[in-house]
């Protein structure tokens, strides 16, 4: 290989073979050498806060009545058009697959917050977990030394461990990309030192007939966890000034454009889940310019993210999301505004071994028919992903009070396990309807995952 031949690509393998692994901090060789299948996967959440209208974004109806001044352009998937808001995106969109019939029954902003973040409706009598504290949960390693469950920007109901326990609550950065607040000791290392000295005789004088009481705090064992991420050379994952500024520029100079290059850092890095959101879909009242200005924010970063992703081999071990908690109503209001629509609303999902190139369900573009064809309930995107990342989410966990629940399955055959995971599909003698690699428009969401990890066009 001369040098004048070497691509980016090369030049990272260059640098893991040769022991230098500075994408990967602190993790073992044969961990940083790893790209594609081979490595452990993860969850990305793209989360658009205040619920997207499909019609501004992955399900443009142009020239109808609902569709409004919008319009639509092709991209490399047969019969797939997004909104002209997205160019970029049209050029990546072919490595990822739509799905333009999510069903809810949850209309307020909270509690559809609640239910699509973990797949079930709010319930008094318990706190579910997220779907990105799950993946954490199920998904350890012991290597990574900072959270495992990490939510960069400002939403104001972030993703929560529940009842599995508030360790799994995403670690929260308001603006990433920029230094990680109280991470850095303000004093010496002598006199942090001292500090620690003395708070450990606190502690084991407060221990002193406490012993249980203690351990249930907690206490210690966030410190040593806090202490240990102070001094991991992890934390660089979490800045972004190493990062070329063409890169840097390809995401967006916007809080939820650092997001994206944090989150392909974090997830390089061994993070298992991280959310990003982007708010500011709520619009009741001018929705076009709305989502607009909101198109130039998730454009660049949405398609430099999946292109980052894809060059360095990483789009394979990771599932990345793109979803609100509604779609908007195909009927436009008075102040030039869309509300709230729990039906047939949209989201973009792939990587991590699902098939690319897939349209799942259709809206009327009439806007008469409320419900959509082939719906998708959010559970049945959950089990998907779940099981891509392989995990059961069927198994039942015990909460604190002793009450079984299903992490997220309460009937196998509703998530269609049978037709869209390979080794059940093989055991029951089928192929899921999504099992060809040709990629365009199907009419059925069984088979979703029917084409073997590893083995995927992108």
């Amino acid at each position: 290989m001369n040098l004048e031949s070497i691509t980016r690509r090369d030049a990272i393998r260059l640098a893991t073979g040769a022991g230098i692994s500075f994408l990967l901090p602190a993790m073992d060789l044969r961990t940083a050498q790893q790209r594609s299948a081979e490595r452990p996967k993860s969850l990305i959440t793209l989360w658009m806060g205040g619920g997207p209208s499909q019609l501004e974004t992955w399900d443009p109806h142009p020239g109808s009545e609902v569709g409004g001044p919008t319009r639509a352009i092709d991209t490399p998937v047969p019969g797939l058009q997004i909104a002209d808001l997205f160019p970029r995106m049209a050029e990546q969109i072919g490595a990822l697959s739509v799905i333009r019939s999510l069903v809810s029954k949850e209309g307020d902003h909270e509690r559809a917050t609640y239910f699509v973040k973990t797949g079930y409706r709010p319930d008094k009598q318990i706190v579910h977990p997220a779907v990105s504290a799950i993946v954490t949960h199920e998904l350890p390693d012991p290597a990574v030394e900072m959270p495992m469950h990490v939510a960069l920007g400002d939403g104001p109901w972030p993703a929560r461990g529940g009842y599995l326990g508030d360790r799994m609550d995403a670690f929260r950065i308001f603006d990433p990309g920029r230094n990680v607040r109280n991470l850095r000791a303000f004093v010496r290392r002598e006199r942090q030192d001292r500090r620690l000295e003395n708070l450990n005789v606190i502690s084991n004088s407060f221990r002193i007939g406490r012993a249980i009481p203690a351990e249930q705090t907690l206490h210690e064992d966030m410190i040593q966890r806090a202490l240990r991420m102070m001094s991991s050379e992890q934390l660089q994952a979490f800045e972004i000034d190493d990062e070329p500024k063409q890169v840097q520029s390809a995401y967006g100079d916007s809080r939820f454009g650092r997001g994206c290059l944090v989150a392909r850092r974090l997830v390089e890095t061994g993070v298992r889940a991280v959310e990003v959101t982007l708010m500011g879909f709520d619009t009741h009242a001018a929705n076009f310019s709305g989502h607009q200005t909101q198109a130039e924010r998730l454009d660049p970063a949405f398609a430099a993210l999946i292109g980052d992703l894809r060059e360095r081999e990483l789009l394979e071990s990771t599932v990345v999301v793109c979803i609100g908690e509604f779609g908007r109503t195909p009927r436009i209001n008075l102040p030039d505004g869309r509300d709230h629509w729990p039906t047939g609303f949209s989201c973009v999902v792939g990587g991590g071994g699902l098939k690319s190139g897939v349209v799942i369900g259709e809206t009327d573009p009439a806007g008469e028919r409320k419900d959509p064809r082939d719906p998708v309930t959010v559970q049945d995107l959950y089990a998907t992903i779940l099981t891509t990342l392989g995990i059961d989410f069927g198994f039942e966990a015990i909460t604190p009070i002793g009450r079984p629940s299903e992490i997220h399955g309460r009937d196998a055959d509703r998530a269609a396990a049978a037709d869209i995971v390979p080794s059940f599909a093989a055991g029951r003698g089928g192929r899921g309807a999504l099992h060809s690699r040709s990629p365009g428009v199907s009419a059925g969401f069984r088979g979703f995952l029917s084409v073997r990890p590893g083995h995927l066009p992108c």
